[in-house]
């Protein structure tokens, strides 16, 4: 289904974007001071106000007229970072539109506030990630290339929000739109995750070249983009058209506080113009200004001293959680473990795969302090995997072969208990399938190689009955498993004869 908004003109017919399509594609766009793309963006915002939540992050301020005609909140950042966390969760809880307004903050605490708000929309809970467009003007202020005057704290953050937006956030139903006047000052991490582009007027030469990569134009066609008019963008991408094509943005119903500068008439020259300037007047003699004080020398400070007495700030008080009893909170990681394991692509990922979706799954559960670190991880889903189809019936047997799975390595312990799991309910030897998804892989010539492995270790034994079908026994337990289907193990390490 195609939801189109009207952006302008190109060659006469209308020119539409498919919002649907760009919700999972995200949007870049780019133009030199004056190209008219906060233009583009007001015009975005007001088609889309009414098909799709938004938030735009606005650092001068010039995007709070949307609250007149569309009913966007207007949020004005103070510094409280921890506060507009919470803000961020709320909106996106209550899928209210947003202007976060920046423009009473220097560039470190814009970058902070930036990231904070971001971060409070990214880490939502599941149940509200509903769509939303997520505007960002002058994104290289949040995302730069480069370090800057702003302590590295402050751009990590940013950065990471950024990137978290642009990377990770379609999942989450955060559709990012980023603006930019220089493309050699955004981080190329961020911009080379946008699929859609809009490229304005731009002079200099890396920003051309780099605009022509993007649209996998020729260098020599990068030329074209500094006789665009204002107002005037090149198109491309699923959500625009598959072809490069020129649009004229369209007018918008809302205005910028700040517009673009125009000749204003000058006042006709008189005589006392010298008086005028020259001539204290009765409000200067109310209120003498007070004279600056000269700053005072001081002496550099050492450099070791400030290292030896440097404490990391507190953090900020939040209100203390009861604590979740220990039997309820093992309950809820093992379901967060199952849910995992739940995932159709579970069993060809890695260990270490798998526990960053873990972890990421517990968050979103709210599972304060430290879950379980990794070696842990992988001896819980060792055994998940291996109890996939119920519990064992034999659970004292079981209990062991989880006590020799301890002792072998990591990759190896799920292979193992499988294997015991089948030999403790006397079924059939594990088919090459069974074997692979224990291991965590797709390749069932690999799974019987690490078998192999394990009989050298001297953990199973491996032979064929007369039939010529597999046999896995686990010695330790003194049991084995039936017998399964003809030529599927290996027969073990080869032996010379004599």
């Amino acid at each position: 289904m195609r939801s189109d908004i009207d952006l302008g003109l190109t060659g006469g017919q209308p020119a539409l974007l498919d919002l649907t399509e760009l919700l999972a594609t995200r949007l870049l766009v780019q133009g030199n001071s004056g190209s008219g793309k906060s233009h583009l963006l007001r015009r975005l915002l007001e088609q889309s106000a009414g098909l799709v939540q938004q938030a735009v992050i606005d650092p001068e301020g010039d995007f709070a007229s949307l609250a007149d005609r569309y009913g966007h909140v207007v949020v004005e950042a103070d510094g409280d970072d921890v506060a507009l966390q919470r803000i961020a969760a709320r909106v996106r809880t209550h899928r209210v539109s947003v202007v976060l307004s920046l423009e009473n903050l220097d560039a470190e605490g814009q970058m902070r506030a930036a990231a904070a708000f971001l971060g409070g929309l990214f880490d939502a809970d599941r149940d509200h990630w509903y769509p939303m467009l997520v505007a960002v003007d002058e994104a290289q202020l949040f995302a730069p290339a480069a370090a800057g005057e702003v302590s590295d704290e402050a751009r990590r953050l940013s950065l990471g929000a950024m990137t978290n937006l642009m990377c990770r956030g379609r999942k989450r139903g955060l559709a990012g739109v980023i603006a930019t006047q220089r493309l050699a000052k955004l981080a190329k991490n961020v911009a080379a995750e946008a699929s859609n582009f809009l490229m304005g007027r731009t002079f200099l030469d890396i920003d051309m070249a780099r605009a022509a990569d993007l649209l996998g134009l020729e260098r020599r066609q990068a030329e074209t983009f500094r006789d665009l008019p204002r107002g005037h963008f090149v198109a491309l991408g699923p959500a625009l058209s598959r072809r490069p094509l020129t649009i004229a943005v369209g007018p918008t119903l809302t205005v910028s506080r700040s517009s673009s500068p125009v000749l204003v008439p000058l006042p006709d020259p008189t005589e006392d113009a010298r008086a005028l300037i020259l001539t204290a007047s009765p409000a200067d003699s109310q209120a003498p200004p007070m004279p600056r004080p000269k700053p005072r020398p001081v002496a550099a400070p050492d450099v070791l001293v400030q290292l030896a007495s440097y404490r990391p700030p507190a953090p900020p008080e939040e209100p203390e959680e009861e604590p979740m009893d220990p039997e309820a909170r093992e309950a809820a990681l093992a379901e967060v473990l199952i849910s995992v394991l739940a995932d159709a692509d579970a069993a060809a990922c890695t260990p270490a795969t798998l526990y960053q979706d873990f972890t990421v799954r517990c968050r979103i559960r709210r599972l304060r302090g430290d879950t379980m670190g990794l070696p842990e991880f992988k001896r819980r889903l060792a055994v998940a995997r291996a109890e996939a189809g119920g519990a064992v019936a034999d659970n004292s047997t079981w209990e062991r072969a989880q006590a020799i799975a301890a002792g072998l390595p990591d990759d190896l312990a799920g292979l193992f208990l499988v294997v015991a799991r089948a030999a403790i309910e006397g079924a059939p030897c594990p088919t090459d399938a069974m074997l692979a998804d224990a291991y965590g892989t797709s390749s069932g010539g690999r799974a019987r190689r690490m078998l192999a492995y394990l009989e050298e270790r001297g953990a199973i034994v491996t032979r064929k009955d007369l039939r010529g079908a597999p046999i896995i026994a686990v010695p330790d337990l003194g049991i084995e498993t039936g017998p399964g289907e003809p030529q599927m193990l290996p027969t073990g390490p080869k032996r010379r004869a004599g």
